[in-house]
């Protein structure tokens, strides 16, 4: 099993590595660039002072006598000696007059020596001596040549070689602090960068360890930072601190799942219980009556069953859907029938604004859903007027078409508070906590209502005001 890394020591290894071969590409260039620039600047320099060597012993020609200086022609020649120009020159015939060699051998081998020395040694250049002849002329006749010998293909001298060693240590020194630095700066980014994902990696493992220990375990309140200066870091925090919200709100719904399901069941069964050990026990007699109530509450928990079951189906996606074209309009104008004495019980009007929209949809499940919307209105509006509207979203296709329908229930009860309307689709949430069982039914309509719309691919929606009554919208 290959060994594993820490993302900061990868991420610094990774940056170390760039960098030191960065660098390393651009001390190789500026090395290049460096000698090769010298080396002109050098050639450049042994040329200019050849010129001037020539002009100085140009000078040295007396014209009265055809001849050169011999004393100041030794003393200058010897000095140019001991700057690695061996000087020779000859007259107009091309006789010698003077040659450095012939002055001192032993002075120039040591000083060409020492030359070819440095630059194989230090700069790892082999050359050879090469000559080259200047003319000396005066008043325009030819009055002798000038050959100056010297190390090829250039040659430093010691100054210049001084000089270019401390480049050369002071780049390397650069270079290395340079390095060090750019080390230092990797191990504060990688740290940077790694810190806040060893954060969030610790923050998801306390919530893992919390959860693994039961769907009713204690899911702490892990937050962690979202002030990074990094938008992905910044995106990772938001991320895990939204799950982590999630699953706090995820197990307080499981508790209140739990509770509210124990809830229902236990009236029913109280209620059984209580009416079945009264008989049994002689205190009350079989009565049609009471076991006419015994039933109704065994139906009550057969219904509850039964609707949970078709819950848990659909949001599982386990159920078919029977499919088929139909009319919307026409579907809630018969349930508007079958409400209306209800509604006109209460004394609220039913306003009917539906215009045809067939739809290819399950006829059963969809009317469900209408029956617990309208069921809802009814319910839940004391006086006014309920509206259901019904039209076609894509009215512009020539009939007839299936096409996609907008059904809109509408009444103006006392509303659902703000804080309530995102969760008022969950199963047994009651936006009012004090209806009981009688009034308030069991909490899963609207539950139902939406697995229903969302198994056909289609939207349910809500919105409302306190004391504004409230609008329940369904796309299909």
């Amino acid at each position: 099993m290959s060994a594993v890394i820490s993302l900061k020591n990868r991420l610094s290894l990774t940056y170390a590595v760039f960098i030191g071969l960065t660098l390393l590409a651009l001390t190789l260039i500026i090395n290049r660039f460096t000698d090769a620039m010298f080396a002109a600047l050098i050639r450049e320099n042994i040329g200019e002072r050849s010129a001037e060597i020539v002009r100085t012993i140009g000078g040295l020609y007396d014209p009265g006598i055809g001849e050169f200086d011999q004393t100041s022609l030794e003393s200058i020649g010897m000095h140019f000696v001991h700057e690695g120009y061996i000087v020779t020159v000859k007259d107009a015939g091309d006789n010698i007059v003077w040659d450095a060699r012939s002055c001192d051998m032993q002075q120039c081998v040591m000083v060409m020596d020492t030359i070819a020395g440095r630059m194989e040694d230090q700069y790892r250049l082999k050359g050879a001596l090469q000559i080259q002849s200047y003319p000396v002329s005066y008043l325009g006749g030819a009055a002798g040549t000038i050959d100056i010998e010297t190390y090829g293909p250039f040659f430093y001298s010691e100054t210049e070689s001084r000089f270019l060693s401390s480049l050369n240590r002071l780049l390397f020194g650069a270079g290395l602090a340079i390095t060090l630095l750019s080390v230092a700066v990797s191990i504060f980014l990688a740290s940077s960068v790694a810190r806040p994902i060893v954060r969030t990696a610790g923050a998801a493992r306390s919530i893992a360890r919390a959860h693994s220990g039961g769907i009713y375990g204690e899911i702490p309140a892990v937050r962690i930072g979202e002030n990074y200066k990094t938008k992905e870091l910044n995106e990772l925090a938001r991320s895990l601190n939204d799950l982590a919200m999630e699953l706090e709100e995820g197990e307080r719904r499981q508790k209140q799942l739990s509770s509210d399901i124990a809830h229902e069941l236990r009236t029913p069964l109280a209620c059984l219980q209580g009416n079945i050990e009264a008989m049994i026990d002689g205190v009350w007699e079989p009565t049609a009556e009471r076991l006419e109530s015994c039933h109704e509450e065994i139906l009550r928990l057969a219904r509850l069953v039964e609707d949970l079951n078709l819950l848990t189906s659909l949001e599982w996606e386990n159920i078919v859907l029977e499919k088929k074209e139909f009319d919307i309009a026409k579907l809630l104008r018969l349930l508007s029938g079958q409400f209306l004495p209800a509604a006109r019980e209460k004394g609220i009007a039913l306003v009917l604004d539906l215009e045809s929209c067939r739809v290819t949809a399950d006829y059963n499940r969809m009317k469900q859903v209408f029956i617990n919307l309208f069921s809802n209105a009814v319910k839940y509006t004391r006086a006014g007027s309920i509206t259901l509207s019904c039209r076609p979203l894509d009215a512009g296709r020539p009939p007839p078409h299936t096409g996609t329908c907008e059904v809109s229930f509408a009444d103006t009860g006392a509303g659902i508070d703000a804080a309530d309307l995102p969760r008022i689709f969950e199963r047994f949430y009651r936006s009012d906590k004090s209806r009981n069982r009688q009034s308030g039914g069991a909490g899963i309509g609207l539950a139902i209502a939406a697995a229903i719309v969302k198994a056909h691919g289609g939207e349910i929606s809500a919105e409302s005001g306190n004391g504004g009554g409230s609008v329940f919208r369904v796309v299909i």
